[in-house]
C-alpha cells in the first residue's frame, strides 16, 4: 500500500475560509479521512458507515508482565473483501478505499475476491464502489464498482488509467467536516437527489 504524508494540524482556531483553503494544501491519509468523514456522518446521525475488522487467528503470546499481553505471531484467517461497509437512507453500501503515487490504478492493488465481492454487491441491489486517491494530485475519485470489475474482466488489461477514471469516476469534495463528502455523490448520482434535499448536511 502506498502511503500519504500522515502530518495533521487542528483547523479549529482557523475560519471556515481559511479551513477551506489550508484543506486544499495539506498532504492526507485516505483511509484516516474516511474513517473521519464516516464519524461526522454517524455523530450526525447521517449514516452508519464502518471500516471492516480484519479477521487473524491468535498463534503465540507473550505475557511480558500479568497486567499486559502482546501478540507475538499471528496470520489472517481468511482473505478479507472490502474495507468498508455499512447503511445510507435504507441502502447498503459497501467500498474499497486504495491509493496510487501514479497516473494510473494498477490491478496488482485489487484481488479477485474482492471484485467478486463487489459484483456480488451490484447483483442484490447494493451500492457498490471503489474510492481512489491519487496522491501527486492530492485528488480522490469515487467510481462505481462496475465499471472496475468491467475493466478487471477484459483480457489484456493491468490497469485504470487516471482519464478514465476521471470521465467515469466523481471527484470527492474535500473539507474539514466530513474531510471527504462522499455521500453527496451517493445522493446526486446513485439516490438522484438534489442538493438541497439533505438539510443535515
Amino acid at each position: 500500500m502506498v502511503h500519504y504524508p500522515n502530518k495533521k494540524k487542528d483547523l479549529t482556531k482557523y475560519a471556515p475560509h481559511e479551513q477551506k483553503r489550508y484543506t486544499g494544501m495539506r498532504g492526507m491519509n485516505l483511509e484516516e479521512d474516511i474513517t473521519m468523514s464516516n464519524k461526522y456522518y454517524l455523530e450526525r446521525d447521517i449514516a452508519v458507515i464502518y471500516k471492516k475488522p480484519t479477521p487473524i487467528q491468535i498463534v503465540r503470546v507473550d505475557y511480558p508482565k500479568r497486567s499486559a499481553a502482546k501478540i507475538t505471531e499471528a496470520y489472517f484467517r481468511k482473505p478479507s473483501t472490502t474495507d468498508y461497509n455499512g447503511l445510507y437512507k435504507g441502502h447498503y453500501i459497501d467500498f474499497e478505499a486504495k491509493e496510487t503515487k501514479t497516473l494510473r490504478f494498477p490491478f496488482a492493488n485489487i484481488w479477485d475476491h474482492q471484485i467478486n465481492h463487489l459484483d456480488a454487491i451490484l447483483r442484490h441491489g447494493g451500492i457498490a464502489f471503489i474510492m481512489i486517491a491519487f496522491t501527486t494530485l492530492n485528488e480522490v475519485y469515487l467510481l462505481d464498482a462496475s465499471y472496475m470489475i468491467e475493466k478487471y474482466r477484459s483480457d489484456g488489461v493491468r490497469h485504470i488509467d487516471y482519464d478514465y477514471i476521471k470521465e467515469k469516476g466523481h471527484l470527492v469534495t474535500q473539507g474539514y467536516a466530513p474531510r471527504l463528502d462522499y455521500l453527496r455523490i451517493i445522493d446526486r448520482y446513485y439516490l438522484k437527489e438534489e442538493e438541497n434535499e439533505n438539510p443535515k448536511k
